[in-house]
């Protein structure tokens, strides 16, 4: 069951046929990600392929990462697959 976890907390978990792996990261859907460790961020970047992401800061027991998780609410047709998923880096451990 693929997991991410930061600062000894679990922030998402999901079934192996929930998750999308592009480009070697794991997409987890939004309902698997525990809602109280995100807190929206105003940045935004841009993907050929895949379109604009926006991105979430996590907060775990007075700990921060900015800009840790990332979306693509809606992506270019050849995304289309992780539309409404989310991905993690900086820190974040994600298992298969």
């Amino acid at each position: 069951m693929p997991t991410a976890t930061w600062n000894g907390a679990v922030i998402a978990e999901a079934r192996d046929d929930e998750v999308h792996i592009v480009e070697n990261n794991v997409y987890f859907p939004m309902s698997a990600v525990r809602q109280e460790y995100l807190q929206p961020s105003s940045t935004q970047t841009k993907c050929g392929w895949k379109g604009t992401a926006n991105y979430f800061s996590l907060a775990v027991d007075g700990s921060a990462n900015p800009d840790a998780v990332w979306i693509y609410h809606a992506p270019f047709d050849a995304a289309k697959q992780i539309a409404g998923h989310v991905a993690f880096w900086k820190g974040v451990k994600v298992t298969r």
